[in-house]
């Protein structure tokens, strides 16, 4: 059989989890349990979700079940008070043996809200030598180790004092018809200085915790009887508390105390069985053999079988609670819990068909001199519709009744329940719609940071103007696809689109591992600065890494027309630089300088698979471990002659490392490298799953970033106009391309159909070739849409100019 628990219970674990182990533990705890993150008070949920929550904070903390579910039990008593029941536990009793005969009392009450609450039951005996036995009764099974919890919490907390409990049987009565769970402890109470002392002195609590626990091993054969046959008449408690003083403490006449009460009854009663009747209207009065000799008038009103006396009661009535059975031995066992009886269908008349049954709850009291127990009782109902739905009325209940005032203001209660649970409803639906909006808002945020650096995005987001800044060193990369009009003349736009997309993806990652700025991409082009927008003086190393990790990704794009992997040509250049946002509308963060022509030069000026570097980058990277190889001096276009050098390897750091893999995902990326070439033109698409499932580690540098440049490095913007470049050729953000020899350049010039389907700025462009090109509309639609698919990927800018 299944349970519900209400949300109170599950957030309290919540609580008892995020206060003792943090927030972590908790989020780790819940997704291991596969439940949700908050629960609603009011809400009732499936007791599976409870259990599931201890069973996985067992195995998370490594300790046993008695462990956690005690600690939940003490930590339960905090969360309670803490919630607004302080002064309603405090009120239960003046000792722990009245607070814990109450507790059936408050789970009755508390069921006034929470309807479908199946509350565990207790029943406390005292016993000679000062010690009790708790029964505890539940359908549940397993819990018994909170109540050791929840009592040593109260006793401390409420009575001073400690207490031992220890399991002393596990039986299920024959009375009982429900709540199978019956587990019996004997308790031991002593005060909390004592205990103190004797931790102190190495002693045992108290002389008579002593001979309890010498009496524990008859305690656990006498238990083995009937435990209500054994108690005795005289009972005490191990020490007085604070209320049992006061109560013996009775002020007769003026000033005058005395120890000690004893009641004073009258010869004669002095009450006629009509008022009785009528002043207890839901009485009823029966002996051993559950005989009605007695009942009140409004009882007798609703069960009409009442009038006829001598009938049995329980053919009228079954007892909900406790769940025991219907004989005067499980009454008088059960005598000091409150018991709640509820009319049968079938005995009630015809008009009650379709009304819910009635309800009584009430006390039980014996009656020695008649030998008859009276069950003084009131009608349980929690609302003003119970009480219509039963065609009953307030005048009913008597007036002394305080059923009355509990109809009203549980009316009241329930109201404000209801609107407390709506509340803590739309406070869950705010929760999540703002966490959905902080989703939201980081996705904008790295699209953005994606777009331009991050501190600039930031001061455009705040509607601040953002000043050009001039960075003194920076190394600037430049590189492009070999052949590249040739494939875009033999080959649908689409692959195209998908190749350049492959290779991008690629080359994006890399400038994570390698913490260096993508400036843009233009067409086969891509462009990439270190030491901007965030100055570091590892500037050359990094692009210089980034640049053999670009050789070393492009083997595993696949060229559409010939099957095997793509060429690519790389040149860098070092050198200073400005750097600013260009326009309002798609804001651009671009370079200024002859820096960036140069290193453009020294890309179009390269050869295939090799990088290209200059004498400023030589120069930067000769002592820092890389195999660097002289070209020699080649005339290099708008610079005269210049001595340039190729870049081999850097002998500090593996090609793994390069790449930002472990030695592990580095062997599978070599694997799926050789199995490119058989893979066809499905090979991007299965290599980019399997990019994005490794892992990157970003690569060390021997400095540390810093910030933007501080406002003396930044020019004024009126010097930044004045030197902006006016010719194409020194505009860093469309850079140059020369070809590598004269001989492409004439078999570009001698096929048109190339240059229709050129997408990039070619040197001829530059230098004021006038070519008829011509692009038509289909093109442009093909080429368009290929720009939206490559715009699903992140971190990827690509822009294709269409040369007119």
């Amino acid at each position: 059989m299944t349970f519900d628990t209400y949300g109170f219970i599950n957030t309290c674990l919540k609580s008892l989890v995020v206060e003792k182990f943090g927030e972590e533990t908790w989020v780790k705890l819940r997704d291991e349990a596969g439940v949700q993150d908050t629960f609603l008070a009011y809400e009732s949920y499936k007791d599976e979700i409870t259990m599931q929550l201890v069973a996985e904070a067992c195995k998370l903390l490594g300790v046993r079940p008695e462990v956690v579910l005690r600690q939940f039990g003490e930590y339960f008593f905090e969360f309670c008070k803490r919630s607004g029941y302080d002064h309603m536990l405090r009120t239960l009793g003046g000792n722990l043996f009245e607070f814990t005969e109450n507790l059936d009392a408050l789970h009755s009450y508390l069921a006034l809200s929470y309807k479908e609450m199946n509350a565990p039951s207790f029943r406390v005996e005292r016993n000679p030598d000062g010690t009790m036995f708790l029964h505890y009764y539940s359908d549940r099974r397993g819990l018994c180790h909170i109540v050791p919890g929840i009592i040593g919490a109260v006793a401390k907390d409420f009575f001073n004092s400690e207490i031992t409990m220890e399991i002393v049987n596990q039986l299920e009565e024959l009375e009982r018809t429900g709540k199978k769970e019956h587990v019996v402890f004997l308790v031991t109470q002593w005060p909390a200085t004592e205990a103190r002392s004797s931790s102190k002195t190495g002693t045992f609590p108290s002389t008579q915790s002593i001979q309890s626990l010498a009496n524990r091993r008859n305690a656990m054969i006498w238990i083995k009887e009937p435990l209500h046959q054994k108690r005795s008449s005289v009972s005490f408690s191990m020490c007085r508390s604070h209320w049992e003083t006061i109560r013996g403490l009775v002020r007769l006449g003026k000033g005058k105390l005395l120890r000690g009460f004893e009641p004073v009854y009258p010869m004669t009663l002095y009450i006629d069985l009509k008022t009785f009747c009528h002043a207890f209207p839901f009485h009823i009065v029966f002996d051993e053999q559950l005989v009605v000799h007695q009942a009140g008038v409004n009882l007798q009103r609703i069960v009409p079988g009442l009038q006829t006396m001598s009938i049995q009661l329980d053919q009228y009535f079954s007892i909900v609670h406790p769940e025991v059975t219907f004989t005067i031995s499980s009454i008088r066992k059960f005598i000091n819990s409150h018991f709640v009886l509820q009319t049968r269908r079938d005995m009630m008349p015809e008009v009650w068909n379709d009304r819910p049954m009635l309800q009584l709850r009430g006390q039980m009291i014996w009656m020695p001199s008649l030998d008859c127990m009276l069950y003084q009782a009131s009608p349980l109902l929690r609302s003003l519709q119970e009480l219509e739905e039963r065609d009953m009325h307030i005048s009913d209940i008597a007036p002394h009744d305080v059923t009355r005032d509990l109809i009203l203001l549980n009316q009241q209660r329930l109201a404000e329940i209801e609107l407390s649970n709506q509340l803590e409803k739309k406070k869950e639906e705010l929760r999540l719609l703002s966490q959905h909006l902080e989703e939201e808002r980081r996705k904008t945020e790295n699209l953005l940071y994606a777009m331009l650096p991050k501190h600039v995005a930031n001061q455009l987001k705040e509607g601040k103007t953002v000043e050009a800044g001039e960075f003194k060193e920076c190394t600037i990369l430049f590189s492009d696809v070999v052949t590249f009009t040739n494939i875009c003349s033999m080959c649908e736009p689409i692959k195209i689109v998908l190749m350049l997309n492959s290779m991008y993806l690629r080359f994006d990652r890399l400038t994570t591992v390698h913490n260096v700025y993508k400036v843009e991409t233009i067409g086969d082009a891509y462009m990439v600065v270190g030491g901007v927008p965030i100055p570091v003086s590892s500037h050359a190393e990094r692009v210089a890494n980034f640049a053999l990790g670009m050789i070393l990704a492009a083997r595993e794009v696949i060229n559409p027309v010939t099957g095997g992997p793509i060429q690519i040509r790389v040149g860098l250049h070092s050198g200073p630089v400005l750097a600013g946002v260009v326009g309002e509308k798609m804001p651009r963060y671009c370079l200024f300088g002859d820096t960036v022509n140069t290193a453009s030069r020294m890309e179009s000026h390269g050869l295939p698979d090799k990088i290209h570097l200059s004498p400023t980058v030589y120069d930067a990277l000769k002592t820092k471990g890389f195999v660097i190889q002289k070209r020699g001096e080649i005339e290099v276009k708008g610079k005269g002659r210049m001595t340039t050098y190729f870049l081999e390897r850097n002998l500090g750091v593996s090609e793994q490392q390069i790449m930002g893999l472990s030695d592990l995902e580095g062997g599978v990326r070599q694997q799926n490298s050789k199995m490119s070439f058989q893979s066809g033109n499905q090979r991007p698409a299965f290599q980019r799953q399997r990019r994005d499932d490794l892992s990157l580690i970003p690569m060390k540098y021997g400095d540390s970033l810093s910030e933007p440049p501080p406002t003396s490095h930044m020019s004024d913007p009126q010097t930044c106009l004045a030197i902006k470049p006016r010719d194409s050729e020194s505009y860093g953000s469309l850079h140059t391309n020369d070809q590598l020899d004269d001989g492409t350049l004439d078999q570009l010039k001698d096929t048109d159909e190339f240059s229709q389907t050129e997408v990039k700025n070619t040197e001829k462009n530059m230098d004021g070739f006038d070519s008829d090109n011509h692009v038509d509309n289909e093109e442009e639609h093909l080429i368009t849409g290929a720009v939206e698919t490559n715009c699903h990927s992140k971190h990827t800018r690509t822009r294709f100019c269409v040369v007119l």
